[in-house]
């Protein structure tokens, strides 16, 4: 691997993630990875990323497995007929920064004896925990960077997703230890233009550089 990777994880699913994958894709120029794929009824994270990034084609890497079944990757591929092996998700050689955005959380399973966060520990690369601000993201928040941090893995910060909680974000900074690297709100409309825009006002895009 020629660039930096920066490892995009979460507290839970569906917390919005990929979106601010997309926006710190597009703002740092980099390429854009997510090597396990599961659920592909709505599309892809990719395709969300490349709607939401601008970046070029060549910059959205293909995923290493994509599975139809929307659950957790272990499961999904058993259920696809697919056995998922470890020693292909391998950081790919880019130019520049690369993103590579996890599934779900922390502890997903990748396989039966694999989670994301050992997963982490292997590539040996920075990672950003994104959080919701709503009720519960402290118990997730501190549970998730107590995992990353017992594998050993680097925590560049945390990004807050959602409506300002002011209590909460500063409690999990400051017990947690982490950087606070800044909240991207709700966005309606959600485009290219929008979330480049609450991204840069939201965030020092040289946290991540």
């Amino acid at each position: 691997m020629s660039g930096r990777a920066i490892i995009v994880t979460g507290t839970d699913t569906d917390i919005g993630k990929t979106v601010f994958a997309a926006a710190l894709a597009g703002a740092l120029g980099a390429s854009y990875w997510k090597p396990v794929q599961a659920g592909l009824e709505g599309g892809s994270d990719a395709g969300t990323v490349a709607t939401l990034c601008g970046l070029p084609p060549a910059r959205i890497l293909p995923e290493v497995y994509r599975l139809r079944t929307p659950c957790s990757p272990h499961r999904a591929a058993e259920i696809d007929g697919i056995e998922i092996a470890v020693e292909r998700l391998t950081l790919p050689a880019v130019t520049g920064p690369l993103i590579v955005e996890g599934a779900g959380g922390v502890l997903v399973p990748v396989t039966r004896d694999i989670l994301f966060a050992d997963l982490f520990a292997r590539w040996a690369q920075p990672v950003v925990l994104v959080a919701r601000t709503g009720l519960g993201t402290i118990n997730h928040s501190l549970l998730s960077i107590e995992a990353l941090r017992s594998r050993g893995v680097p925590i560049l910060g945390v990004a807050f997703i959602g409506d300002q909680v002011e209590d909460s974000e500063a409690t999990i900074a400051r017990m947690g230890g982490v950087k606070r690297l800044g909240r991207l709100p709700r966005l309606a409309p959600l485009n290219a233009a929008t979330l480049d825009t609450a991204f840069r006002e939201n965030f020092d895009p040289e946290d991540f550089r």
